[in-house]
């Protein structure tokens, strides 16, 4: 893992195409803007969790589910 040190307004850049920005720091929390392309899927990482856990049981689902839903 790497650890970097950013002030309000200081950013970090991952690649030609992502850029992360520091916006404000309250207290213990900390306001970032991520600059990525479109194409790019950003979450917070409880969110990705999720998504990926679903995706791994509807993976494991039979292929010809829709066709028995359809009898």
């Amino acid at each position: 893992m790497l650890i970097l040190s950013r002030k309000t307004n200081e950013a970090i850049q991952i690649g030609e195409d992502i850029e992360i920005k520091v916006l404000s720091i309250e207290g213990d929390q900390i306001k970032i803007g991520i600059s990525a392309p479109r194409n790019v899927d950003i979450h917070r990482k409880e969110i990705f969790l999720t998504i990926k856990a679903e995706n791994e049981v509807a993976a494991k689902l039979p292929s010809n589910l829709l066709e028995k839903l359809k009898r």
